[in-house]
């Protein structure tokens, strides 16, 4: 039976990712087999979770899923562990579905990290007011980037009610390298070993470890019942998924539900390899920074002609985000230099200096695709800085003043595939925000390819990975 902990924060960027993986480390060092979480819908942080543990971090997200899904999710993969750690998101009561209703949800003791640079005895003030605002699961708190041994006790000293389980120090030598969309990728290998192994030696030295262990074992989870789940047919798939440092935020649980309708998938890389592997019956490619590697991207002439032959031929594919640039006609990238992608999608993207969309999005489908039947609804995320513009000459930046995005209704011809001319009014996706508000319709379909900017949660809707797997197999 495992036991379980929450690493939540007083806010973003107080050091909640630091001292879950520190506290990671630790643990591996002794020599105990964990599970890892993140709550809502962040890739970035599980992928660097799994550097350390070598399992797979799970998202658990109250609003993407239903409730079954996310305790079926907790329980199932914690199991086989010795102790499941959640990573927390924003501030600990931050957002209807916060790591705080988690917490409640799940029924889990909560460890609070609290920033401690330029405090002293006021931390002791922050943190009445997180035990005290409701009934909140704090059982110890961890103060980060903490000056001396003399700051930490005054910081303790301040603290009343709730254990002070330690500090990690301000001059800890730990940075994550940070791109526009957060931290780097789990893939970029954006942390050394040696890197990890300091961060581990400081949280054993600084943090009683052995404490947050006694405060989990109150936390023993129960024997595991699942719901009822819908039981699917199995069948024989093979779903190739672009998998590399230019893509690699996919949800684990959504490749999962996929396995167990008996689909394999194969990871290929394109950036490096020549083309699709043999044998596959669907494409897949996720989200991830096809602008940050847009040169090696477009000089692997081999892949693009794959990936457009693939979609010539009416072949199954599904797109997110990055997929949905790959399959572009090209990537202005922030400098504005043109990258020639995968010409299947007859428009271009292109790199904006702030953020374009950010949210969680609830999605109607007004078609049958690869996803589901029409009026189906499935939720999900976005999380961009490129948009979609208007087709312009080759190596020309296009104003987006004069050269707005795609008006609906027109046409537009792909240079390297003319077959693939659609309307761009075939977007499928009715599309609200997480308040309810209805904004721009998404979704783009031609032939059996479906490309869009939403990440879609398989966890949503159950019949989701039965129709992607249906759907392969009829087309």
């Amino acid at each position: 039976m495992a036991q379980g902990i929450i690493i939540a924060g007083t806010h973003s960027g107080c050091g909640k990712t630091t001292v879950t993986l520190g506290l990671l480390a630790a643990l591996q060092k002794k020599g105990l087999k964990i599970q890892s979480f993140k709550t809502g819908p962040d890739f970035i942080d599980a992928g660097l979770h799994k550097i350390i543990t070598g399992r797979p971090s799970r998202n658990l997200d109250l609003w993407m899923c239903n409730e079954d899904y996310v305790r079926d999710c907790f329980f199932k993969n914690s199991l086989d562990a010795d102790i499941a750690v959640i990573e927390g998101v924003m501030g600990m009561y931050d957002g209807d579905f916060s790591t705080a209703y988690l917490a409640s949800f799940l029924d889990l003791p909560v460890v609070l990290v609290v920033d401690a640079y330029g405090m002293a005895e006021s931390a002791g003030a922050v943190v009445k007011g997180f035990v005290e605002f409701t009934h909140s699961p704090i059982t110890g708190v961890v103060f980060n980037r903490v000056a001396s041994d003399k700051h930490f006790e005054r910081l303790k000293s301040s603290v009343n009610g709730v254990a002070v389980l330690g500090y990690l120090p301000r001059d800890l030598d730990f940075e994550i390298p940070h791109r526009h969309l957060g931290l780097a990728v789990a893939e970029e290998n954006p942390i050394t070993d040696e890197t990890f192994n300091r961060l581990s030696e400081a949280v054993l030295k600084y943090i009683d470890v052995d404490d947050i262990l006694r405060k989990t074992a109150a936390s023993g989870l129960p024997d595991f019942m699942p719901s009822a789940l819908p039981v699917f047919q199995p069948s024989a798939l093979r779903i190739a998924v672009a998998y590399d440092k230019a893509f690699c935020f996919y949800y684990e649980d959504n490749l999962d539900m996929l396995r167990d309708l008996g689909a394999e998938i194969i990871k290929f890389s394109p950036i490096s390899d020549l083309g699709i592997p043999d044998k596959a019956d669907c494409v897949y490619i996720g989200g991830g920074y096809p602008e940050i590697y847009a040169k090696e991207l477009s000089e692997n002439r081999s892949m693009l002609k794959s990936v457009n032959d693939w979609a010539n031929a009416g072949r199954p594919m599904y797109a997110e985000c990055g997929g949905l640039m790959y399959l572009s006609q090209g990537i202005y990238d922030f400098d504005r230099n043109f990258y020639k992608m995968a010409d299947v999608l007859p428009f271009e993207t292109q790199m904006k200096k702030g953020r374009s969309r950010l949210g969680y999005r609830e999605i109607t489908l007004k078609e049958d695709c690869i996803l589901g039947k029409k009026n189906s609804i499935m939720r999900g995320h976005e999380f961009h800085y490129s948009e979609i513009v208007k087709s312009a000459e080759e190596g020309t930046v296009p104003d987006l003043r004069t050269s707005p995005s795609v008006i609906p209704g027109e046409v537009v011809e792909s240079g390297l595939s003319p077959s693939l001319g659609i309307k761009i009014t075939d977007r499928i996706y009715s599309v609200r925000d997480g308040s309810g508000k209805h904004i721009q319709d998404e979704g783009y379909v031609f032939k059996n390819i479906l490309a869009s900017y939403v990440h879609i949660h398989f966890g949503s809707n159950p019949d989701i990975a039965d129709n992607f797997a249906r759907f392969i197999k009829e087309n």
